[in-house]
C-alpha cells in the first residue's frame, strides 16, 4: 500500500496540477461573468429609470424570464452560466452594421447620459460597455455610436429579453508572453449582454465585455500561498520517503541480516524482529523464522534418528557377527564339539535377526513414506471400516456417532494410519475396537477404543518416538505409532492418547473435507 500509494501520488501530481490549472482558469472566467452581471445590472437600473421617463417610447420584444424564478419575491438574480471547460469559443466579435433605421432621439439622450457612467467605470473594471437601444443600435458606445449589433448572436438573444452570455476570441495589439499560452483564459473575453426592462417589454441592452484576470498574474498575486503549499508538499514527499526507510528498508535489511545469523548456526538469531515496519513484512519475517526453526528441528531430528537407527542396527548385527564367529569357530575345531540344537540356536538368532532388521527397513521405509505422503483426497470412516475387517477378522471392528463425515485425508493413507491402531490393539490381546467420530468445528474428532491390555502409565510419553517399544523381544521395531503420528502430521492433524480405564484410547484430530 505504501509503494502504491507513492507511485500513485507521483502520477497524480501533473494531472492534479492540471485539474487545478483548469478550475483556476475556470473560476476566474466565472468571477469575470458575475462582475459584468453586476456591473450591467447598475446600468440597466439607471437605463430603466432614464427610460420610464421617456414620452411615446418605442419598446422592443416582451419579457422573457430565463433566470432564476423565485415566487413571491421581488428579486430575479441573473447567475453566471459560462464554463470554460465545454463552452464554445467563439471567433472575435462581429464588427458593428449600418444601423437600419437611426435612433430616436431620446434613447441618443440617454445614451448621452449613461455614457460618462460607462467610461468612469471602465476606468476601474477594464469592462468594455456598449448600450444598446431596443433595435440594437449603439446609443453609447465611442466610435460605434448609431451602428447596429442586432446581429451578434448574444445580443440577438438579449433583445428578445433574455440575458445571454459567451466566450469569444481576444483582439489582440501585438503577442502575448511564451507563458500565456499555457492559459486557455487569456486568449478569450467574456462578453455578457443584459437586456433592460421598461415594464414588461425590451427597453435596450447592455453589452458588456472584459478579459478574464490571467492566472498566470493571479497565481503571482498569491505566490505566498503557493510557497506555503510547495513547501508543504515538499515536507510530506521528505515524510513519505522517511516512512518509506523506516518501514520498508530498514525491515528487510534488519532481516537480511538475520539471515546471515542464522545462516552462521546462531539459534539465538531465531526470534521476531524488533520492528516489523508493514503487515506484509511482518509476515514474512514471521514465515521465514518459522521455517528457520523448522529446518533447525528437522535437522536435530535426522541427528537423532540417525543415532538411533546406528543403534537399533547395532544390536542385530553384533548378534549375527558373534553367532556366525561361533558357528565358522566350530566348523573349524575338532567335529562334534557343538551339538546339533546349539547349532540350531546359533541359526535361529541369525534368522530372528535377519528378520528384525527386515521388518525394522520395512518400517522405515513406511516412515519416509509418511513424511512424504500426498496431502490431497477425502474420504470417510465407513470405507476404513470395512478395510479394516477384512484385515483384522480376530477383531470386531464398529464405528459409532458422525462415521459419514468426510475427513482431509486419502483413503489410502487414512488405511494406513488406522490400521497401525488396529495392529497395536491386537498385539496387545484386543477383540474389539469402536471408532467413535464426532466434529468439533473444523474438525474431525475419531476416538479410537480398544478392550485390549492397555499400555502401563510409565512409558506413555514415549510411546510416539522412534525406535520405543516394549515388545522388542517379540520383534517389535517401535515404529507404528511414529509412523502415524507422522503421517497426520503431514495432513495437519494430530494423535494423543488419553486416559481409559480399560484397554487403550487414542483421540485421533483431522481438518474437515472442503
Amino acid at each position: 500500500m505504501i509503494v502504491f500509494a507513492v507511485l500513485t501520488t507521483v502520477m497524480a501530481l501533473p494531472l492534479v496540477g492540471l485539474v487545478f490549472f483548469r478550475l483556476y482558469e475556470n473560476e476566474l472566467v466565472r468571477q469575470t461573468e458575475t462582475e459584468l452581471i453586476g456591473q450591467s445590472a447598475v446600468l440597466a437600473a439607471i437605463f430603466t429609470q432614464e427610460a420610464e421617463a421617456l414620452p411615446n417610447t418605442v419598446l422592443g420584444a416582451p419579457i422573457v424570464h430565463e433566470h432564476i424564478d423565485l415566487p413571491d419575491s421581488p428579486y430575479r438574480p441573473v447567475t453566471a452560466t459560462l464554463d470554460l471547460s465545454d463552452a464554445e469559443v467563439l471567433g472575435r466579435r462581429p464588427d458593428a452594421a449600418p444601423a437600419p433605421l437611426p435612433p430616436s432621439s431620446e434613447f441618443l439622450a440617454v445614451g448621452a447620459q449613461l455614457q460618462e457612467i460607462a467610461l468612469r467605470t471602465q476606468i476601474v473594471t477594464l469592462a468594455g460597455f456598449r448600450i444598446l437601444d431596443p433595435q440594437g443600435v449603439v446609443i453609447a458606445g465611442r466610435e460605434e455610436r448609431g451602428l447596429s449589433l442586432a446581429h451578434i448572436d448574444e445580443v440577438a438573444e438579449a433583445l428578445k429579453g433574455r440575458y445571454r452570455s459567451a466566450l469569444r476570441m481576444r483582439a489582440v495589439d501585438q503577442p502575448s508572453p511564451p507563458l500565456y499560452s499555457l492559459s486557455r483564459g487569456t486568449q478569450v473575453r467574456v462578453f455578457a449582454a443584459m437586456p433592460v426592462f421598461v415594464g414588461d417589454r425590451v427597453a435596450g441592452v447592455i453589452y458588456a465585455s472584459r478579459t478574464p484576470n490571467n492566472i498566470l498574474r493571479s497565481v503571482y498575486g498569491e505566490r505566498r500561498k503557493f510557497v506555503i503549499a510547495g513547501l508543504t508538499l515538499l515536507g510530506a514527499t521528505l515524510a513519505i520517503g522517511f516512512l518509506f526507510s523506516r518501514i520498508i528498508t530498514g525491515p528487510i535489511h534488519a532481516l537480511v541480516a538475520r539471515t546471515v545469523e542464522i545462516g552462521r548456526g546462531n539459534r539465538a538469531a531465531l526470534r521476531p524482529l524488533a520492528h516489523h515496519g508493514t503487515r506484509e513484512i511482518a509476515l514474512l519475517a514471521g514465515s521465514f523464522i518459522e521455517m528457520a526453526e523448522r529446518l533447525h528441528e528437522r535437522s536435530d531430528y535426522i541427528a537423532t534418528f540417525a543415532a538411533h537407527v546406528s543403534h537399533e542396527l547395532k544390536s542385530p548385527l553384533t548378534a549375527i557377527r558373534g553367532a556366525a564367529e561361533l558357528l565358522a569357530d566350530e566348523a573349524g575345531a575338532v567335529p562334534g564339539s557343538m551339538s546339533q540344537a546349539e547349532r540350531t540356536r546359533f541359526l535361529q538368532n541369525i534368522i530372528t535377526d535377519t528378520k528384525r532388521l527386515t521388518a525394522m527397513l520395512h518400517r522405515l521405509r513406511e516412515l519416509s513414506r509418511a513424511e512424504s505422503q500426498p496431502t490431497d483426497g477425502k474420504t470417510s470412516l465407513v470405507p476404513i471400516v470395512e478395510a479394516l475387517r477384512r484385515s483384522f477378522p480376530m477383531l470386531s471392528v464398529r464405528a459409532d456417532g458422525r462415521s459419514g463425515e468426510a475427513v482431509a485425508m486419502s483413503a489410502e493413507n487414512a488405511i494406513i494410519v488406522f490400521s497401525h491402531l488396529a495392529d497395536n490393539s491386537v498385539r496387545h490381546h484386543a477383540t474389539e475396537l469402536v471408532l467413535h467420530v464426532s466434529r468439533q468445528a473444523d474438525e474431525v474428532r475419531i476416538e479410537v477404543r480398544d478392550n485390549g491390555n492397555g499400555i502401563p502409565r510409565a512409558v506413555r510419553d514415549k510411546i510416539f518416538d522412534a525406535f520405543f517399544t516394549t515388545r522388542r523381544e517379540h520383534g517389535g521395531t517401535g515404529m507404528g505409532l511414529a509412523i502415524v503420528a507422522a503421517l497426520l502430521r503431514a495432513h495437519h492433524g494430530s494423535i494423543r492418547m488419553l486416559e481409559a480405564t480399560q484397554g487403550a484410547v487414542f483421540e485421533v484430530r483431522l481438518p474437515t473435507a472442503p
